[in-house]
């Protein structure tokens, strides 16, 4: 079924680049992006290109029916879009609107899924879609549809560890979409796509730019956001799902989570029928510690057999309910993940989430049980999963009151963590790993509550008990926390002063998100 023959033999695609690539570049996934990048203007050379030809376009749009079925697919309603697209496929099998919505749809399945038992006919179906298009008029409409299935195409082979493939595919889409608005400048959904990609691109660490030059991708990041915002802000058929990239990636990113928690609230109230977006209800209060919203938009979510199973909602709820203390509904709902999930990703944190409900609940043989799970064969690619996983090799016992209090603040009960943290009480037997935790943790919920002046004494005095070369995230967060808060006053200086000291630190469980996110806030402040 492969339409293209190419010799890249020696490309290995790093597991890492892979999982940003799908959290930046898909088009549906609410997934881990970031916030308030600087808007600078796309260069000049640019936009004054093609200016004739782009005021004598008529901008393409999706078909009503194709527009139709896109809402569905958005509700995670898949079943529904395909039985709208059916008859329009049949009658216009190389129409480029409903071969873009039916691979949408496609590709949203393989992600939230990760079924390997779809693979082969997805992606099959995805390179006869490609197929399809080569025979179509070209136009704007067409070419973009070209380029965009041919990224999913590449991030669903890069998904499933087919990282030849994935590479050669993510390297000619993103030409392609580059193509794309060079030719047709006034076409914004190309613009919305090929700013993801840019930033996917410009954010990278350092450690790949080698990888870059391999596959030819160059980018800057923020000529990349320019775009994304030319799209979030013009009417387009995209134009929704490009002001929720913006917002994803202003709050990831960048520290600015205004814009995505109202946005995703309105979402919810505006579409309650739409899982898609109590997904992202749910994820952006989860992330900035609103952990009684977040379970409520769970628990309000629509259910249904006409949704796309989505299992890693449950994985989402267990850790809510941990953090309140019910351990029971926890180890429940993180159960109904294992169970109901068909990927790979995030089983090693459920099992240590699991872990931690029976040991906080004092049920040692469920403990020993589930802490023995996180070691099963499986990926470590993403970071939780990286975290569990050194956890059990470290195997040194976790502190029970910090841990409490760890999961306390990270569902914002501060105060509560604040009264269990009062029963910490450091001695000569103290490990070192929990000497540095306990004023971390303080200053985290005193961060949360407002009060920055104790956030700011036990952060300073974080990285005072851990020295330049504590193995431990803890230091090197509450630098960068301390960044944040300096560059929120206008102090530049000393702003830069601890995003550097950020970097600086050794390697840790968290090193390649903080480090983004350290220099791209330095880029900010230039």
């Amino acid at each position: 079924m492969l339409r293209r023959t190419f010799s890249l033999a020696a490309l290995h695609l790093p597991a890492r680049l892979a999982g940003l690539a799908l959290a930046l570049m898909s088009s549906v996934l609410p997934a881990q992006a970031s916030s308030g990048p600087p808007t600078q203007v796309v260069e000049a050379q640019e936009l004054a290109a093609n200016t004739e030809q782009a005021a004598n376009q008529k901008p393409e749009a999706l078909t009503p029916n194709s527009r139709r079925a896109y809402a569905d697919v958005l509700k995670l309603r898949l079943d529904a879009a395909r039985a709208l697209l059916r008859p329009e496929l049949t009658s216009t099998p190389t129409a480029p609107a409903p071969l873009l919505v039916a691979n949408c749809a496609d590709f949203v399945e393989l992600l939230i899924t990760q079924d390997a038992g779809r693979y082969d006919a997805l992606t099959d179906a995805q390179e006869a879609r490609l197929d399809a298009l080569d025979d179509a008029p070209a136009s704007a409409l067409r070419d973009y549809a070209r380029a965009e299935i041919t990224l999913h195409l590449g991030l669903s082979q890069l998904l499933f560890k087919h990282v030849v493939m994935g590479g050669y595919h993510l390297r000619s889409g993103y030409h392609q979409m580059q193509d794309v608005v060079k030719h047709y400048p006034n076409f914004l959904p190309a613009r919305k796509t090929l700013g993801v990609c840019e930033f996917a691109v410009g954010s990278l660490p350092e450690g790949y730019h080698w990888l870059l030059r391999l596959l030819g991708l160059t980018a800057n990041l923020d000529t990349g956001l320019q775009r994304l915002a030319q799209a979030a802000t013009q009417p387009n058929d995209f134009q929704l799902e490009s002001q929720i990239l913006l917002a994803l990636i202003r709050e990831s990113y960048y520290k600015k989570p205004a814009e995505a928690l109202r946005l995703a609230e309105q979402l919810t109230i505006q579409q309650p029928d739409n899982l898609l977006f109590a997904y992202l209800r749910i994820s952006v209060e989860k992330r900035q510690h609103h952990g009684a919203v977040a379970l409520a938009a769970y628990r309000a979510r629509p259910t249904g057999p006409g949704y796309l199973p989505t299992a890693y909602l449950h994985h989402m709820a267990a850790d809510l309910l941990l953090y309140r203390g019910e351990y029971a509904a926890s180890e429940r709902e993180n159960l109904a993940f294992l169970h109901e999930f068909r990927g790979q990703h995030y089983r090693k944190d459920a099992a240590f989430k699991l872990y931690l409900a029976a040991w906080l609940s004092g049920q040692p043989a469920a403990a020993a049980k589930y802490r023995a799970l996180i070691n099963q064969p499986g990926p470590a690619d993403v970071e939780e999963d990286v975290y569990a996983q050194h956890y059990y090799q470290e195997a040194v016992a976790l502190n029970p009151i910090l841990t409490k209090a760890r999961l306390q603040s990270d569902g914002g009960y501060d105060r509560e963590a604040l009264a269990t943290l009062r029963t910490f009480h450091a001695t000569p037997a103290t490990l070192w790993r929990d000497r540095i935790e306990a004023p971390y943790r303080r200053a985290r919920a005193y961060q949360d509550l407002g009060r920055l002046d104790s956030a700011w004494f036990y952060f300073e005095q974080t990285q005072t008990e851990a020295g330049p070369k504590a193995p431990y995230y803890y230091a090197p967060q509450a630098a960068l926390q301390q960044g944040y808060m300096a560059q929120s006053v206008g102090n530049k200086p000393t702003a830069r002063l601890y995003f550097r000291r950020a970097l600086n630190y050794p390697w840790h469980e968290y090193k390649n998100s903080t480090d983004a996110k350290a220099k791209l806030a330095l880029r900010e402040l230039k």
